[in-house]
């Protein structure tokens, strides 16, 4: 105790404030330490639980990033075979207006050579007729001189005869 009187310590004002200090922990421990730690712990346990809604969040993120991609790549390849379908069909349309045109065309030129040969038929007919009819007026007249009547119906017959025969 001397050592105590030597610090100037009074033993009892040393023990009092022990006291004092153990009903101040007390208290302080049971009044107040526990709600902050359970304060604490909730808060701990909402950081963690946001945390793993973060972690969560992240790789949900990530899977859609990955189907979007994979459904940007389907759009794509679709895409793709959309205008390579349109290609084909364009140029089937081509195809096909090519064939019908040149089916036309080439009816067109038979449907004018038979038209041509008709028209050259008829010609050459009404030719026939005319260069008849001008043979037998020359022969009328060239005959009238030789023969007689009678006679120049039978050569006129005849050369008729001949005449349609060549047409």
């Amino acid at each position: 105790m001397d050592i105590i009187n030597n610090f100037g310590l009074d033993p009892f004002l040393l023990g009092t404030q022990v006291v004092n200090f153990l009903v101040i922990l007390f208290v302080l421990k049971k009044f107040l330490y526990k709600p902050i730690l359970e304060l604490l712990k909730k808060r701990e346990n909402t950081i963690k639980e946001g945390l793993a809604q973060a972690e969560a969040a992240s790789i949900r993120l990530e899977k859609v990033i990955e189907d979007e991609k994979r459904i940007l790549r389907g759009a794509q390849e679709q895409a793709k075979k959309i205008i390579e379908s349109a290609k084909n069909e364009a140029l089937e349309v081509s195809r096909q207006i090519r064939e019908d045109s040149k089916k036309q065309t080439e009816k067109m030129i038979s449907d004018a050579q038979d038209q041509i040969a008709r028209e050259s038929h008829e010609t050459e007919r009404r030719l026939s007729v005319y260069v008849s009819k001008i043979a037998t007026s020359l022969l009328e007249k060239a005959l009238s001189e030789f023969f007689s009547e009678k006679e120049q119906k039978e050569v006129l017959t005849k050369a008729l005869k001949i005449v349609k025969k060549t047409n």
